[in-house]
């Protein structure tokens, strides 16, 4: 009674997070800011799935940041001294000897440009030795001064802490001084800070108005966002189609989160009509950037036959790809391919092994299907305890079969001491999920229990029950 990886319905989740957060400082997100296309920043994610879709968080590798940084700082150079375009053309070109030359003296000279991009300079390490308590120093003079840029890069430096002590309210104030001068990429991460209420209240009216702002000046992450609050009517009427429409312009840019969002959007036929092919057409894109998601999704196309060809093989190497970032669900559908033989040669032990590693992130189809396999003893030694104990992790997140498995595991003693009553307080939850089968075997289980065990049973069962609902 294994379950499959056959795709459902959309969900969003909330997951966001800053640009740099989540890596050491160097002024990358700072920079990303300015209409310049990322192709790798990725807000929201959704997958098509055994169990749903899901659109979330935001995470940039800095790698894909480092064109942006030049090009900032020569746009800020355009109206300054001829030594601060000669060090930021320098800087451009990799000479940093030459860029801290000609930018040194003039950050000693008060110049709130050339402040900033030394303490660019600090941050990265170029021309100078990595330093992120020098690139704070020379960020907050330029800040003191007005210079956006600075601002921006003081905020990311208290929200993320290190050389300075985190502090979500002092990021959000400085991402408002920088919004407040028109700095897309402040706009964008003051935005994100109502979103998830980070140092200000949070108010999704608010999160719209900063979001709209940056997505205005073409921020590509903020134009995903507006997506996203459009699809799950957070501070906007819900509106799949302006969902559609903001999905697509990032993913018109090469967005790989706004691509796989769009995808999901032609998957479910919301805010256009539903469209196999289309759906498939965006996953490819999203997947050939490395987006896990995507990847998943459109290994699920290809296994499925929806949108191309029906192709297992095809279906096991995106699979495959999505597993190898640690991703669950692939990690259970690569089992699910294995275990069946489907475009792999049929082999239990791997699939036991995917499994175990969906399982081990707490993903309850793959604690449902590894529990299958010990109590099966294929790809592993055969163990009702071990398939008792992955049933009841699967069982706690309310998996149907799992329930109904582990009840009969319950009802024969195998691997567990016997427990008629705890059977079919099991039997019970899982025929309230629907499964008719339970519902048949809490039935005929009656008959072997006497009347204060029933009576037991059906107290835990009200309880149960009366716990949902609340």
């Amino acid at each position: 009674m294994n379950t499959t990886h056959t795709p459902k319905g959309a969900a969003f989740t909330d997951r966001f997070f800053y640009y740099s957060m989540r890596y050491k400082f160097h002024l990358l997100a700072m920079i990303a800011a300015l209409g310049t296309s990322n192709r790798s920043a990725s807000p929201i994610r959704s997958r098509l799935v055994t169990a749903t879709h899901r659109m979330c968080g935001m995470n940039a590798p800095r790698s894909h940041w480092v064109g942006t940084i030049v090009l900032t700082f020569l746009l800020l150079g355009a109206c300054a001294p001829t030594g601060y375009r000669d060090g930021a053309a320098a800087y451009h070109r990799g000479d940093y000897t030459t860029a801290i030359d000609k930018i040194k003296p003039l950050a000693l000279e008060d110049n709130a440009a050339a402040q900033a991009m030394l303490g660019l300079m600090y941050a990265n390490g170029h021309g100078v030795p990595q330093d992120d308590d020098l690139a704070l120093q020379w960020y907050s003079k330029a800040a003191k001064l007005g210079q956006a840029q600075a601002q921006l890069a003081l905020g990311l430096m208290h929200a993320e802490g290190g050389a300075v002590a985190q502090d979500d309210a002092t990021a959000a104030a400085w991402f408002r001084a920088a919004a407040e001068q028109g700095l897309g990429q402040a706009q964008y991460n003051l935005g994100l800070s109502y979103f998830k209420g980070h140092g200000v209240q949070q108010d999704d009216s608010e999160a719209i108005i900063w979001f709209r702002k940056a997505a205005e000046q073409q921020v590509v992450g903020a134009q995903n966002n507006l997506g996203f609050m459009y699809a799950k009517a957070r501070g906007v009427p819900q509106d799949h189609s302006q969902a559609v429409q903001w999905f697509r312009k990032a993913a018109d840019r090469g967005y790989a989160a706004a691509e796989f969002n769009l995808a999901t959007m032609y998957d479910n036929g919301r805010g256009v009509p539903k469209d196999d092919t289309m759906a498939a057409t965006w996953y490819q894109r999203a997947a050939d950037q490395g987006y896990a998601d995507a990847q998943f999704n459109l290994g699920t196309m290809f296994e499925l036959g929806r949108g191309l060809r029906q192709d297992p093989v095809e279906a096991v190497r995106w699979f495959r790809k999505a597993a190898e970032t640690g991703y669950a669900n692939a990690q259970a559908s690569l089992g699910f391919m294995y275990e069946r033989g489907r475009g792999v040669s049929q082999d239990d032990a791997k699939a036991a092994n995917w499994y175990r590693k969906g399982a081990d992130q707490g993903y309850a189809d793959a604690q449902f299907n590894l529990g299958v396999m010990y109590e099966n003893g294929r790809g592993v030694i055969r163990s009702y305890a071990e398939a008792a104990k992955w049933y009841s992790k699967a069982a706690e997140q309310y998996h149907r079969h799992a329930l109904v498995n582990l009840a009969l595991i319950y009802e024969s003693g195998q691997g567990v001491k016997q427990d008629l009553v705890q059977a079919h307080l099991l039997f019970n939850m899982a025929a309230a999920g629907g499964d008719r089968a339970a519902a048949r075997f809490r039935d005929q289980l009656i008959h072997r229990m006497t009347s204060k065990d029933i009576s037991k049973a059906q107290d835990l069962a009200r309880a149960w029950q009366l716990k949902q609902q609340n």
